[in-house]
């Protein structure tokens, strides 16, 4: 199988979610290596013309990925930190308080990983997106509801974001709007991506669905505001590649020029689970699922650790996906209301994957430290093949020979070459950067397996390692 073919079957796989869902048009594309290698598109705009990849749709709540790398940028910054109190910051929403005398006092922390406590807000905020800074500060004299306690759980708000919009005006006198433009938009290229509907011609009108049938929207797109921090940005697949491609480009952690938009620490911070959600069901299956920082983080049992965000708006629905540190991502852009691309993106990195089109799994630590690995493999394989307590006092910590004395140690190796007759490193497979797995073999087929982990403090001796059975 190849990607040609797993693109076959991601086309057939976008034609019957529209068919399902009602949706005029889909835009799909898939990046590899930092590359569009498609970028398609099922239906057609109202003129006659099927959408490309430069097509614009409302991107709705992806754009909190924009704003909550805005504020890290900011506090990378030192302008704050995010265990800075709402209300230090921006001393006008004083009403914005937990819901009892006893509540956590809420921090940019919460409000980025939704964290806060407010109540989920999808049907309102929606509506609100172009509310302005007078009208959101009158509503907000009364306080906050909240759902749950502040930072006890997990409860998806709008509204938090838009606080952080106002944080972040507050602090800089900029709202995060010309922020994102300038720190982001600008140096990524991705010129496609506006915070106001194209003054061109090539975007994709909203679709509600009525009666089984897909309907120009009512009402117009609701124009930028003070609640469009959440939501509001419009952009195509070719830029949202771009903006998948450049943030899971901080994994693995390295060495060398760190330049940019925003350092690929605060990149990677963004992409951890900072608050677990549920055990999310999509396309079937089961994942323990979370929020980051403006991104959502699932950890597939297929893929592993899979990062994006949904968006979803009145005559829109959209999602981008990407495996971390896997060099792969995908995103779906619909003009119908809410189209659920989510579970479309998660099959589409299913189709790739059972077509082998995904890129390998990149070993864990990057290059440097599966050198290293591999070093310490080599000599602990040796030592294995003889053994002599010299060679052992030089490779091992302290600790080695109290856990177990070198004597045992020396006959349980005997037993391995007694066993396997000469042995070789197969292969080195790095867990972490401090630990790997080594395959042995013997030339006749046989292996073994030996485990073992670095000390904590340099120079790297190692401190455990273990023959057999007990290393899987």
């Amino acid at each position: 199988m190849t990607l040609e073919s797993a693109l076959d079957r991601v086309g057939e796989l976008i034609a019957a979610t529209a068919r399902e869902h009602h949706c005029p048009t889909i835009s799909w594309a898939v990046a590899i290596d930092g590359h569009v290698v498609a970028a398609e598109a099922h239906g057609r705009l109202a003129d006659g013309r099927s959408p490309s990849r430069h097509t614009v749709y409302r991107i709705a709540s992806m754009t909190k990925s924009f704003t909550a790398a805005t504020v890290l940028a900011l506090r990378d910054e030192g302008l704050l930190t995010l265990d800075d109190h709402l209300t230090e910051l921006a001393p006008e929403l004083a009403s914005v308080v937990g819901p009892t005398t006893d509540a956590a006092p809420i921090t940019v922390r919460h409000l980025l990983s939704m964290a806060a406590g407010m109540a989920s807000d999808d049907a309102w905020a929606d509506r609100h997106l172009d509310i302005d800074a007078a009208a959101l500060e009158a509503l907000l004299v009364a306080g906050a509801a909240f759902a749950v306690d502040t930072g006890t759980a997990f409860e998806y708000s709008n509204l938090g974001y838009a606080l952080l919009g106002r944080i972040v005006d507050r602090l800089t006198g900029t709202r995060v709007q010309r922020h994102v433009i300038d720190r982001f938009l600008g140096p990524l290229g991705m010129d496609r991506t506006t915070w106001t509907r194209p003054d061109h011609d090539d975007w994709a009108p909203p679709h509600e669905v009525v009666g089984g049938v897909a309907e120009p929207d009512r009402l117009e797109p609701l124009a930028d505001g003070e609640i469009a921090p959440m939501g509001g940005l419009w952009s195509t697949t070719a830029d949202l590649c771009r903006w998948m491609t450049w943030l899971d480009d901080a994994t693995p952690a390295r060495d060398g020029d760190d330049g940019g938009p925003l350092c690929r620490a605060s990149r990677r911070e963004m992409q951890q689970i900072q608050r677990y959600s549920c055990v999310k069901l999509i396309a079937g299956r089961p994942a323990p699922t979370g929020y980051g920082f403006g991104l959502m983080v699932r950890e597939d049992d297929v893929h592993g650790r899979i990062v994006g965000h949904s968006g979803g708006l009145p005559g829109y629905g959209s999602n981008m996906r990407w495996i971390a540190g896997r060099r792969i991502g995908v995103v779906a852009l619909a003009n119908v209301k809410y189209a659920p691309m989510g579970e479309l993106t998660l099959r589409m990195l299913d189709v790739l994957g059972d077509h082998d089109a995904l890129p390998p799994v990149a070993e864990r630590g990057g290059r440097q430290s599966l050198a290293d690995l591999e070093r310490f493999a080599k000599l602990l394989v040796d030592l294995l093949a003889g053994w002599t307590d010299e060679a052992a006092d030089a490779l091992f910590a302290d600790n080695v020979g109290l856990d177990e004395p070198y004597a045992s140690r020396a006959a349980a190796a005997a037993e391995l070459v007694e066993r396997m007759g000469a042995i070789a490193i197969d292969r080195v497979v790095a867990s972490t950067s401090t630990s790997a797995s080594v395959t042995v073999g013997n030339g006749a087929g046989a292996t073994e397996t030996v485990s073992f982990d670095l000390t904590p403090l340099l120079p790297r001796r190692i401190q455990s390692y273990l023959i057999g059975e007990e290393a899987d």
